[in-house]
């Protein structure tokens, strides 16, 4: 008998300065309409505050393993001048070039207007990619009066569910080529 595979482990990180945002609760709806389940680990950096300019904050180390070792994870942002926070930069800036991330990221980020719609393609996407992350998918952009409404997720889940799936269930070994 072979034993099942184990769910894969989600986390949610939100670089949104205001704790309980829009911004999170479009990321915890991405990881519910991927995998079925709630995130195991929400990190919304507004509620972690001062400690990430503390580079010795145990709390902030521990988050960082965290989410490194979770095999999905939806990265999310308002988008500001353009591009994510620098609340999320001061959170990605603890992971190590090409390792720190090992499993598949979701780039998200929120906006006011359809004008920054490349934004977390632009910015964000490539960032996950030099931290090490598989992005099968091309990053979510969703207009901020549009974030409870499954019409803005629903073109872009199309696509990626089934690559998501696809590598959740099939995992690349770590230090195999993507």
């Amino acid at each position: 008998m072979t034993a099942s595979p184990s769910p894969p482990r989600t986390a949610v990180v939100v670089g949104n300065p205001r704790p309980g945002s829009r911004t999170l609760a479009a990321a915890v709806r991405v990881v519910e309409e991927l995998t079925g389940a709630a995130p195991d680990l929400v990190v919304d950096l507004g509620a972690v505050g001062p400690a990430l300019l503390d580079w010795s904050s145990t709390e902030v180390s521990e988050l960082v393993d965290q989410v490194g070792a979770a095999d999905l994870v939806v990265v999310a942002s308002p988008t500001y001048k353009a591009t994510y926070t620098g609340l999320l930069k001061l959170f990605l800036d603890r992971f190590a070039g090409g390792t720190g991330l090992r499993g598949v990221a979701v780039p998200l980020m929120l906006g006011g207007s359809p004008a920054h719609s490349l934004a977390p393609e632009v910015h964000l996407r490539p960032l996950l990619s030099e931290l090490g992350a598989s992005l099968p998918t091309r990053a979510l952009y969703v207009l901020d009066h549009e974030h409870d409404q499954a019409s803005a997720y629903d073109a872009w889940l199309a696509t990626a569910r089934p690559r998501v799936s696809a590598l959740l269930a099939h995992p690349t070994p770590p230090g195999a080529p993507a």
